[in-house]
């Protein structure tokens, strides 16, 4: 019963939403033709924890002061580098609304919404929406992977677009979901007033480049989900990035972005080639576990993971670092 009401209220909430929604950076204000600019760098924030693996919101939010100094579009909160999945629905919008309070107002925050169920996810979106965000990050449903067609996945995204009240980012991260969104179903989804683009996780440059030439009469954008190809995205035509090292790296993550930007691709190229390794350290090869312990180095509050995932070995940690200082970042 409770959760027909849901629906049933997304649905009033999202009631008229014929017209996309474009944001300046005085609010939403409803527009015809032009989707909201999500062009630029975010760093997709971890969520700290106590020793007993409760989330610690003092730490959150010296992290967010930290980040802020960055010159960063926004910031990703509650992606897959916010251990998402194992935070209770509480604990993630508890955690984009202490966010929201203290980030710059100048700053876009998208949040992940996504949850296995269509009518869950358009729930939390709905959430989402409530306690700050401006647009939702939805990350392809996964468990029934077998099932999840173009057809099954373009009918989820497009319920959830129709009833959010805010912009919808597609999220595709192969290495988590094991399932790609097919090129097909993002040129469909396209084509939907509220889907405003994707963050492509998957690293494979062709693809990104197959879906910006065949969405480009459609005002959709492209967000590289790794600091690792982020120049290549840049070459091709993507507007910006969801990058792990971020957290750690922001500044240098921003240059890059300034480097591509201005066409010094001698020197973006120099400076991409710094960044491989210990994108790599802190992504495929020791995921959060190495993320947050290289926070924790450049001054940051990294600190545990909520379990199973588990601290780095000291052979892991001494690898770690040596991917940063072999490339002259500590």
């Amino acid at each position: 019963m409770l959760a027909s009401q849901v629906w049933s209220s997304a649905k009033l909430g999202a009631k008229g939403l014929g017209r996309c929604l474009v944001r300046g950076l005085t609010g939403w204000a409803s527009g015809e033709g032009k989707k909201v600019d999500i062009g630029g760098i975010y760093p997709p924030v971890t969520t700290p924890f106590t020793a007993t693996a409760e989330v610690d919101y003092g730490k959150l939010e010296e992290n967010l002061y930290k980040l802020g100094t960055v010159p960063f579009r926004g910031f990703v909160v509650q992606g897959s580098n916010g251990e998402f999945p194992y935070l209770t629905s509480s604990e993630r919008l508890e955690v984009v609304s202490r966010i929201r309070q203290v980030m710059p107002k100048d700053k876009l925050l998208i949040a992940g919404s996504g949850c296995e169920s269509t009518q869950a996810t358009v729930q939390m979106t709905v959430n989402m929406a409530q306690v700050g965000a401006d647009a939702a990050l939805v990350v392809t449903p996964c468990y029934y992977r077998g099932r999840m067609s173009s057809a099954a996945l373009i009918h989820h995204y497009t319920k959830v677009a129709d009833l959010s009240p805010i912009p919808v980012v597609l999220y595709t991260v192969p290495a988590n979901t094991g399932l790609d969104l097919p090129v097909d179903a993002v040129v469909t989804l396209s084509q939907h007033p509220n889907i405003v683009g994707i963050k492509e996780s998957g690293g494979d440059v062709t693809r990104m480049g197959l879906i910006i030439h065949k969405t480009k009469k459609q005002d959709f954008q492209v967000l590289a989900g790794s600091a690792g190809f982020l120049m290549a995205s840049y070459a091709i035509g993507a507007v910006g990035g969801v990058c792990a090292l971020a957290n750690v790296l922001g500044a240098q993550v921003c240059q890059l972005e300034r480097l591509c930007l201005t066409g010094q691709w001698e020197d973006a190229q120099a400076l991409q080639h710094r960044l491989i390794e210990p994108n790599t350290a802190v992504t495929r090869r020791f995921g959060i576990p190495g993320l947050k312990k290289a926070m924790n180095w450049f001054g940051y509050y990294g600190g545990p993971c909520r379990a199973p995932l588990s601290e780095l070995s000291p052979a892991e940690e001494e690898m770690l670092r040596l991917d940063f200082t072999n490339n002259g970042w500590l």
